[in-house]
């Protein structure tokens, strides 16, 4: 049997991505569990022999993390579920039957295995009289509704089900959106976010009035915008809950600008996504990168970053060609675009391992030059697989060039595009990596900082809760070698400020043509004042969302030792 890390690896391991057919002994080590996921996803490659070698190369030693469905469900036979972790559905209509249809398809999605959100700005205010008789229960009704449905159809999944709803800030009904989950326990598998376009965040600026209403609606009802802004602030400052999304953002900055409007993403926020779209992430793990950690020579083996991106490119391509697609509209959208998810975790382990600080300006110019490897590997990566295979179908090299991410490519990498295409419309989102970082040793989710040195998790299974401790990997790894220096790297997730958490996304967002999941943690007594100068600050630095997490909020407990973003990318806490 493989080693483990640690024992809450091993656990993660066997409740979560370990396949064991009836009656076969079945995998005994992320060994075996890696062969299978590299032999599913080489077949159909002309060299089936070299990619499954290449594919299993980078899975060793945890250096690129796909994602959990990935981990779990390639080459697993005729069972039925996806490869995929997450989708956008389809817009929510307010006849009957239309609904039930919508929560119909989200159910199935649901029940293979993937994530779904959801926009409800296109439901009528609650109480509005329909064309056929009754009236509309509006979006909050609808979110107990698709609640409910998610807890039925993944009873007894290790993973549970989890969902995003957004709604736009025009909408009616937006004062009983923010307040939906303003209590413990309520709506547990949604998370929430409000569409917040430019215009508004102008009108909150001004002290302006803002209208709410469909476009048809007249007159439109008005309030305040500054008291629609504050009654938000406080729901995030209390309650966790909701998010923001800016949507304008997201649609500047989309490559693919020109053939769909963005006003919604997965439940953890990392892949903003048209109806029908679906999230293909993975993950390299930064802190198996790092050479000679903790001394003075320490660095990134950048040739070895740049390798492994590239053959994760092509893992996550053959990915959306072996996958189950829960709905046809699903594998149209998928393969019309070929989106993919190439992200980092172990961030905050990596900076630790190198001697700079989370929250120094040396440790953000550091995060942002790998990203930009990063970035640049993948983009090169799609370009030689367009050679090979072809672009995706939707390409159009003119309108792809002229989209303002791109535009910021080097000019090289864009004559290349323009000349051979490209096999992926998108090719970078930072997912939270809550299991798969705890497979990994504990490293550091995401882009997040070090939750804690050491802390206590609780990993759900089938009918109950395991508790372990666990230390966070790099600090094992620099009590392991007994250096003398370079503990004054260290810093927790608690002990970083608000501000150098979101200056932090600011330098990485950039090189991210999709989204980053990042859970700001907010001190105990933070004010509304200070929350709404960091989401003025992320609008204006061009991030394309913000969550936030105070202590003491009806969602966990007192940040402390015990404190770690959840499967979700939420800050919980044991309060024991």
């Amino acid at each position: 049997m493989d080693k483990f890390p640690n024992p809450l690896a091993e656990l993660v391991w066997r409740t979560r991505y370990r396949h064991a057919p009836p009656g076969a002994e079945g995998e005994t080590g992320p060994a075996d569990t890696q062969a299978r996921v590299a032999r599913a996803l080489a077949r159909g490659e002309k060299d089936t022999a070299g990619w499954r070698r290449r594919f299993a190369g980078i899975l060793a030693d945890y250096r690129f993390l796909p994602g959990g469905r990935i981990l779990a469900a390639a080459g697993i036979g005729r069972r039925p579920a996806t490869l995929l972790n997450c989708f956008v559905m389809g817009p929510v209509r307010d006849d009957p039957a239309a609904l039930f249809r919508a929560l119909a398809e989200g159910a199935r999605t649901l029940r293979l295995g993937g994530g779904v959100g959801w926009d409800f700005s296109s439901l009528a205010p609650r109480g509005t009289p329909l064309p056929g008789g009754g009236l509309a229960p509006g979006p909050v009704a609808c979110l107990d509704l698709w609640d409910a449905a998610c807890r039925v159809v993944t009873a007894g999944s290790v993973r549970g089900g989890a969902m995003m709803g957004s709604l736009s800030v025009a909408h009616p009904d937006i004062l009983d959106f923010i307040a939906a989950k303003a209590r413990a326990a309520v709506l547990p598998r949604f998370n929430l976010s409000v569409q917040l376009p430019d215009a508004f965040l102008a009108a909150v600026a001004a002290d302006a009035r803002w209208p709410l209403g469909q476009p048809e609606s007249h007159p439109a009802a008005q309030l305040p915008a500054r008291m629609l802004w504050n009654r938000m602030l406080q729901s995030m400052i209390d309650w966790a809950e909701p998010g923001v999304l800016f949507t304008d953002t997201l649609n500047r900055e989309n490559n693919l600008w020109w053939r769909e409007q963005l006003s919604t993403t997965n439940p953890c926020g990392e892949a903003p996504l048209p109806a029908y779209g679906a999230c293909d992430l993975g993950s390299i793990n930064l802190a198996a990168l790092v050479r000679q950690p903790f001394t003075p020579g320490a660095h990134i083996d950048t040739a070895e970053l740049e390798q492994v991106a590239a053959v994760a490119v092509r893992l996550l391509d053959n990915v959306l060609d072996r996958t189950r697609f829960p709905l046809a509209r699903q594998r149209h959208e998928a393969l019309a675009t070929r989106r993919i998810g190439l992200g980092v975790t172990g961030l905050g382990d990596a900076l630790a391992m190198l001697g700079l600080r989370y929250d120094s300006d040396a440790g953000r110019t550091a995060a942002a030059g790998i990203l930009e490897q990063v970035k640049l590997a993948a983009y090169q990566a799609s370009c030689s697989i367009a050679a090979d295979k072809g672009t995706f179908a939707a390409f159009d090299a003119g309108r792809y060039l002229s989209g303002r991410f791109t535009a910021r490519l080097p000019t090289g990498l864009r004559r290349e595009i323009g000349r051979q295409g490209i096999r992926n419309s998108h090719l970078l989102a930072v997912a939270p990596t809550g299991s798969v970082s705890l497979l990994a040793g504990n490293v550091s989710p995401g882009i997040e900082p070090i939750p804690a040195l050491r802390q206590r998790r609780k990993l759900h299974d089938t009918g109950s809760v395991h508790e372990l401790e666990v230390a966070d990997r790099a600090w094992s790894l620099y009590r392991e070698t007994g250096a003398g220096t370079g503990a004054g790297a260290f810093v927790e997730a608690a002990d970083v400020s608000p501000e150098d958490q979101l200056a932090m996304l600011a330098v990485l967002q950039p090189h991210v043509d999709g989204a980053i999941s990042k859970t700001v943690l907010l001190p105990a007594d933070t004010s509304v004042e200070r929350l709404g100068a960091l989401l003025e600050r992320a609008h204006h630095d061009g991030l394309k969302g913000f969550a936030a997490y105070r202590p003491g909020t009806g969602r966990g407990g007192v940040i402390g030792p015990a404190c770690a973003l959840d499967e979700h990318g939420r800050a919980q806490c044991d309060p024991s």
